[in-house]
């Protein structure tokens, strides 16, 4: 996936968004559902709340990209404004997937807009990477790789305490997931095309040199989870958890421990969660956009209270409307 990132900067350009869009608006044909739909992988997989049980995973790939790590460290507030950074990122990831087709192209925009102030140049040397070699939030590899761990930890998650897909639903989440791409701007000829592709080019990306964790992404990584800027205490078996899910290597180069102790913890932990999840009631399981999607399909108006508040923990907004 990442096998062409010594290259050429290969950067998406607005034009370059607005010719996926265009490709992406011609296939779901204005559904109402938006880009997806109740039958969808991509809404039976995002609905669930258990997905968050990824979200260190996913974030501390991203930030074994040297480019990613450094982008954050210049660029964002996710130190400072954990919490911000959390509704930002479900905000944008749940309108594409859940809402109307114009809120999801307008999301897709906002996304463009903000990675096009987002550049510069590594400090140090990182794995290939040259010191004062040049990083772009909108280059394609490194979209790819955001987009990668999107989806492949989401299915990670959701299979932690829900049924295990098929490979016949594997191939249809990743179907889906081709056509979300299309909201990073990512041309369809720049992913692999099968499920099978997919996953054995994140394998070859987890083992490659391109992935290697730095002095900025340790940092990022240990402040994210101790809960720094939250006031929230993240619980030990969560930060195992997100440890146990990484691929061995990066597990190492971030310094966690993971022995035979650690393995039993995430074990006690995720038979609770299985046996718990499933009895949760779906209006507290299932995420507020969802919820929302759902009944703006049933022509029952803007989102009640519930869905208000649900959306407010996940999204930090009372709709995905405004």
């Amino acid at each position: 996936m990442l096998a062409t990132c010594l290259g050429p900067f290969s950067l998406v350009g607005e034009a370059d968004l607005e010719r996926e869009l265009a490709l992406l608006r011609e296939a779901i044909a204005d559904s109402p559902a938006g880009a997806f739909g109740p039958r969808s992988m991509m809404w039976r997989i995002n609905k669930e709340a258990a997905i968050f049980l990824g979200a260190g995973r996913a974030l501390l790939l991203q930030l074994a990209h040297p480019w990613i790590a450094t982008a954050i460290a210049q660029h964002s507030r996710a130190l400072a404004d954990p919490i911000g950074r959390f509704h930002r990122t479900f905000n944008a990831m749940f309108t594409m997937a859940f809402g109307t087709t114009e809120q999801a192209l307008a999301a897709a925009r906002r996304l463009h807009q903000r990675h096009r102030r987002v550049s510069g140049t590594l400090a140090e040397a990182a794995g290939p990477f040259a010191a004062g070699s040049r990083y772009e939030a909108n280059e394609i590899t490194a979209l790819c790789w955001v987009h990668a761990t999107l989806i492949d930890t989401a299915l990670v998650a959701y299979q932690l305490v829900c049924p295990p897909l098929s490979a016949a639903e594997r191939e249809r989440y990743w179907t889906e997931a081709r056509l979300f791409a299309a909201f990073f701007g990512i041309p369809q000829d720049a992913l692999p095309q099968t499920w099978a592709a997919f996953a054995g080019s994140n394998d070859r990306t987890w083992r490659s040199d391109v992935l290697t964790v730095g002095d900025e992404a340790r940092r990022i990584a240990g402040a994210v989870l101790s809960g720094v800027g939250t006031r929230l205490p993240i619980p030990a078996w969560y930060r195992v958890l997100t440890a146990r899910l990484l691929p061995g290597r990066l597990r190492e180069q971030y310094g966690f421990r993971y022995g035979e102790i650690e393995h039993r913890k995430t074990e006690r932990a995720l038979a609770v969660l299985r046996r718990l999840y499933p009895c949760v009631p779906a209006r507290l399981r299932h995420v507020g956009p969802y919820q929302e999607a759902c009944a703006r399909l049933a022509g029952k108006g803007p989102p009640g209270v519930t869905t208000q508040l649900l959306n407010r923990l996940w999204i930090g907004r009372k709709s995905m409307a405004g």
